[in-house]
């Protein structure tokens, strides 16, 4: 499911919402989470999952193509963990 797939689910489902309104909700909830995860904040959606920040420590590679030795700094990563219900949903069972 798209950005835009999902504008358009949820101004079907609630008729109180138009697509502009529905945008604006999504676009609303993405960047708070987003701004969240900047300041250093975790973001946990109950029955959904949470997000938080991952440090990545510096490390050696190899260019695929040279065969050159690369050095990759360290950096922050955003890391999803699903939540028990979703996680059994996609399973098929049931949440305990």
């Amino acid at each position: 499911m798209t950005k835009s797939e999902l504008i358009e689910k949820l101004s079907e489902c609630h008729n109180l919402l138009n697509r502009k309104d529905a945008e604006v909700v999504v676009n609303t909830i993405f960047d708070g989470i987003g701004d969240a995860l900047i300041s250093g904040d975790r973001v946990e959606i109950r029955g959904f999952g949470s997000f938080c920040i991952r440090e990545r420590e510096a490390r050696e590679a190899r260019n695929p193509k040279s065969g050159e030795l690369v050095q990759i700094p360290s950096r922050k990563t955003p890391f999803f963990k699903t939540g028990k219900e979703l996680r059994a949903r996609v399973n098929g069972g049931l949440a305990d």
